[in-house]
């Protein structure tokens, strides 16, 4: 057989062929519509790449993305993927240090900027020298302090078709995805050729993307590639529509509806927003949806049962991390399954799948004594396959590398059919009087009830357990509930010893870069609260 390297511009070429006229929508800042087609977008790549060139920026060099989920934020995705160029996508929600550290570790050259997103970036931009080019997108005429910004149209004007793709090695790096940086600073992983490509061809079948759908990508393209969806849609021929800065829950739902969106993705907190505004606006519905794809962190069980009960859609739960390129695992339901009851559906649906065609697992306990696979045995997961990262980029922090595998961080039950289920972050299980307690049950049984929007439970110091649960919770507008009737809702579903000794309501939850609940800032202010 021909030893034909795995290229991500052999899935373009085809798809720019084969699927030309599908289109490709986004919204713009100033909230007008931007309509093109894959021929249109592949014109524009090809006079980018000409771009690129023009700036010196050769392949192997680094080009950073700061921006939204917009038809140019897509455009830099292929035209840095066609060439052997790396995209650096820059998360707008690090804090100033750590996108400071990022643009300097990864060595980025040049810099597309988002115009409503400047001033973000225009206090950090004195602390990276090694940016020599900015580039503005969206507006003409933008007063800004960069140094010598230029606008992204200009930039493209009058540039060259640039002609045939590179024939580059699949092992090559083609974008860098940085961790969200919880402890320390961000970690970089290098997304190749291969990964991405090996991650889409395989992700085409198990999400059951076609060219029927209209893709709605919510979670961010500024992290970990929009989950690989941007590459999966091109792929399939999928029509695309990007959201923009407009991530608010009327405003998804506005889109999901004029564009007749039918797959869409995103964190659990996007989805909890849309169910509050679809219940407090109930003459609107979700007209066209057919598959929500939901991760980041655990999706609440609650909101699962919403969703199949009130507009008929099961949403799918995934799993992965930066580092898994993302997408590792999915909740599918098996075709064995259709005619379960709902509540039984959602005890699948409420784990993180089965992992991906190609890919391996195991869970581990403290001494790296493999754990069998018996839906009981709980331990933290290992994975490995051929788009699992085998380092961090220019880093010494390795340790999750072991033997081949990488380890997760994640604690997990793996049952008979193969069917994850994650207990809790390593680092977030609470260890109380010698015996674990889950925080993210905790958390997902909280949310089921009527009154709470969001909820977390996080390990606090105690005199004689050493910890103790403490629940905090966000209610939704108009509903009041009380802590003593919270735990009361608990009661029946979990152990005695696992209710949390108190819960404190607060407005809003803090949250990472990526939407995950940032439980170490909650422990850092309230450790002391039992004491």
């Amino acid at each position: 057989m021909m030893d034909h390297p795995l290229l991500l511009s052999t899935l373009y070429d085809r798809a720019v062929g084969v699927f030309g006229h599908r289109e490709i929508v986004s919204l713009e800042a100033d909230k007008t519509i931007h309509r093109t087609t894959f021929a249109e977008t592949d014109t524009r790549v090809r006079r980018l790449v000409s771009a690129l060139e023009s700036l010196g920026i050769a392949q192997g060099e680094v080009v950073g993305t700061f921006g939204w989920n917009t038809h140019r934020h897509h455009e830099l995705y292929w035209a840095t993927a066609n060439t052997g160029r790396i995209c650096h996508t820059l998360n707008i929600r690090l804090f100033p240090e750590q996108l400071e550290y990022v643009v300097n570790h990864a060595q980025d050259r040049a810099i597309f900027v988002d115009v409503d997103l400047l001033p973000l970036i225009e206090p950090v931009a004195p602390l990276l020298p090694g940016v020599e080019h900015w580039i503005v997108m969206g507006g003409t005429g933008v007063e800004t302090t960069l140094p010598n910004a230029v606008n992204y149209e200009d930039l493209l004007a009058d540039q060259p078709l640039s002609g045939r793709w590179p024939e580059v090695d699949e092992r090559s790096p083609m974008m860098f995805c940085y961790t969200s940086g919880t402890t320390g600073h961000p970690k970089g992983v290098a997304y190749t050729q291969r990964s991405t490509y090996m991650h889409t061809i395989t992700n085409t079948g198990t999400l059951g993307m076609s060219q029927s759908d209209n893709l709605l990508p919510i979670v961010p393209m500024f992290h970990a590639a929009a989950w690989g969806l941007p590459f999966i849609a091109v792929t399939v021929g999928a029509k695309i529509t990007y959201p923009g800065h407009d991530l608010s829950p009327a405003g998804i739902v506005r889109i999901f509806n004029d564009e007749k969106v039918t797959f869409s993705a995103g964190v659990p907190t996007v989805f909890l927003g849309v169910q509050q505004y679809l219940m407090d606006h109930p003459d609107e519905r979700l007209e066209t949806i057919e598959t929500l794809v939901c991760g980041g962190s655990a999706v609440p069980r609650g909101l699962m049962k919403w969703y199949a009960e009130n507009t008929g859609i099961y949403i799918a739960q995934a799993w992965g991390m930066t580092e898994t390129n993302p997408v590792a695992s999915v909740a599918l339901i098996r075709d064995d399954m259709q005619d379960w009851e709902l509540e039984r559906k959602l005890d699948v649906m409420e784990t993180v799948g089965i992992p991906m065609p190609g890919l391996r697992m195991k869970i581990v306990d403290d001494a790296g004594t493999e754990l069998p696979h018996d839906g009981v045995a709980f331990g933290e997961l290992f994975i490995q396959g051929p788009w699992i990262a085998a380092e961090y980029y220019r880093d010494e922090r390795q340790d999750s590398f072991v033997d081949g595998w990488m380890a997760t961080g994640d604690v997990c039950t793996i049952d008979p059919d193969g069917y994850i289920k994650i207990t809790d972050r390593a680092k977030d299980v609470i260890k109380s009087g010698g015996e674990w307690i889950s925080s993210l049950d905790l958390e997902n049984t909280l949310m089921a009830h009527p009154a709470v929007a969001e909820a977390t439970v996080v390990g606090v110091k105690h005199a004689k357990w050493q910890e103790r649960p403490v629940a905090f919770v966000v209610l939704r507008a108009g509903h009041d509930a009380s802590g003593e009737e919270l735990v009361a809702f608990l009661e029946p579903h979990v152990a005695s010893w696992w209710l949390p000794d108190r819960v404190v309501f607060i407005d809003a939850i803090p949250k990472t870069g990526t939407g995950k609940f940032d439980k170490k800032v909650l422990r850092a202010e309230h450790e002391n609260i039992l004491l």
